[in-house]
């Protein structure tokens, strides 16, 4: 894909893109933007451009930066070497309105393990750095968590449903953004436990990606690391009773890990099991297990973020 055609994808809301009940986009128009958004163009051997798209926030999306990131480290990497891990710190926020360049390190190639070292820079300087392991396939030991007994995605409301007018008031732009993330809420969401008042700090939603990917591993993995950084930092403003945008809380993403155990479709139902263990420090701490459908625990992440209740 050429650049103007790569931001000609993801630039704008596609104009067949169905609506929800609520006016958001959403569907497979809207999953193919995002699928534009992560393939990124090559400038030089390992140095990449990605954009952002033309909805974005103030500051770029932190998923997006990582799976951007991660696309530029696997396509360095051959093709039967998988992600297992990856480990990242945002650094400055992301200015949404001009190209991130990211430039890959290859540290090692190893008999069954490769590394790479990502960095995005903006402006001359770096907005975000990436370490991610691949590894060739290979068997051992097994074993895994239990899926905690949650209803199924069907039985639960759509964020269509969920977003009332009252919030679409208070938070306009997030609310109004394109979905290509289907999210289902299985815990109350924080935004509601606002009101009704500090409960555990535990969120669980069912997510996928909002129509069918391409069957290319890859962008799988890429794609569950862009939805890992949704609705993570929840659980802790759940145990607080607060709410970015509608109290006086201020908050980033610090940094980022995962870890991909087994295969899976970011385009089928996972559950997204998310607690928080501690918050001190201005910084608040968060652990999230992805399961699928049949059970199989597939990818675990943990994430700190800065959070300041003033």
């Amino acid at each position: 894909m050429t650049e103007a055609a790569r931001i000609a994808a993801s630039a704008g809301v596609p104009v067949d893109a169905p609506k929800a009940a609520d006016g958001v986009p959403h569907g497979q128009p809207v999953l193919d933007r995002l699928v534009a958004l992560l393939d990124l163009e090559r400038i030089e051997e390992d140095i990449f451009r990605g954009v952002s798209p033309k909805h974005s926030t103030l500051r770029v999306f932190g998923g997006q930066v990582a799976g951007q990131a991660l696309v530029a480290a696997g396509r360095t990497v051959p093709p039967e070497r998988g992600v297992h891990s990856l480990h990242a710190y945002f650094i400055r926020p992301g200015d949404p309105s001009v190209p991130i360049v990211y430039e890959v390190d290859r540290i090692r190639d190893g008999r069954s393990f490769t590394t790479r070292r990502v960095v995005a820079v903006q402006h001359g300087k770096a907005i975000f750095a990436l370490s991610a392991s691949f590894q060739v396939a290979e068997s051992g030991a097994e074993h895994a968590e239990e899926m905690p007994d949650v209803p199924g995605p069907e039985e639960l409301p759509t964020m269509a449903d969920l977003v009332t007018e009252d919030l679409r008031r208070t938070f306009a732009n997030a609310t109004s953004r394109p979905r290509p993330i289907d999210v289902r809420y299985v815990t109350e969401p924080a935004w509601v436990s606002r009101n009704t008042g500090p409960r555990d700090a535990r969120n669980q939603v069912w997510m996928r990606a909002d129509g069918v990917l391409p069957d290319d591993p890859l962008l799988h993995v890429c794609v569950l690391a862009y939805a890992s950084d949704m609705t993570l930092l929840d659980a802790i403003l759940a145990r607080h009773g607060v709410y970015w945008g509608t109290d006086d809380v201020n908050g980033a993403s610090l940094d980022h890990a995962m870890w991909f155990h087994r295969p899976f479709r970011a385009d089928e139902w996972v559950l997204y099991d998310c607690a928080s263990p501690s918050a001190s420090g201005g910084r608040g701490l968060a652990t999230g297990r992805f399961f699928t459908r049949d059970g199989d625990l597939v990818a675990t992440v943990v994430q700190e973020g800065l959070l300041r209740i003033n």
